[in-house]
């Protein structure tokens, strides 16, 4: 009896291993993404208040879009809310869309477009651990608009 009950012990955990694994792989994944949000500087528009907190916002806050806008010559864009836009997606239509962005400025969407599909995959995995978040952002304005509520004045002089 003990010798068969040690035989599908011995079954049973070869059996989950790979779950294991797999839930192992899932974690570290995650941890990776929000390494990543951390140290890449998503948090800095995509999270009010990140810089002027030094960091200090709970991650339960983090990525919910700002309703300070960015005014340039392209208009007034505002962060969006990275949980919202992320829900909506599966991993290979967000790493896709991060692939392919093209938006205005000050998101750096070319590092965006360089990063691994590795990499944006992690983020993603990160972002939709954190769940949704309800926080509305206002709507990019065009050139000549005035913003109603604040916003980043960054109208300057471009080389040529």
């Amino acid at each position: 009896m003990k010798k068969e009950l040690l035989c599908a012990s011995v079954a049973f955990a070869f059996l989950a291993l790979p779950g294991l694994s797999q839930a192992r792989s899932r974690e570290d994944e995650i941890q990776r993404g929000r390494y990543l949000v951390k140290t890449i500087g998503c948090n800095d528009c995509h999270t009010p208040f990140f810089g002027m907190k030094n960091g200090d916002v709970p991650e339960k806050d983090w990525l919910i879009g700002d309703q300070v806008g960015w005014k340039g010559p392209w208009g007034t864009t505002y962060p969006t809310n990275l949980r919202e836009r992320v829900q909506g997606m599966s991993e290979a239509e967000f790493v896709q869309y991060a692939k392919t962005l093209k938006t205005r400025p000050p998101m750096p969407w070319y590092a965006l477009n360089a990063m691994t599909k590795e990499d944006l995959r992690a983020m993603y995995r990160f972002v939709k651990s954190l769940g949704p978040s309800t926080n509305k952002v206002p709507a990019g304005l065009l050139p000549g608009e005035v913003p109603r509520g604040p916003y980043m004045d960054m109208t300057v002089v471009m080389p040529k």
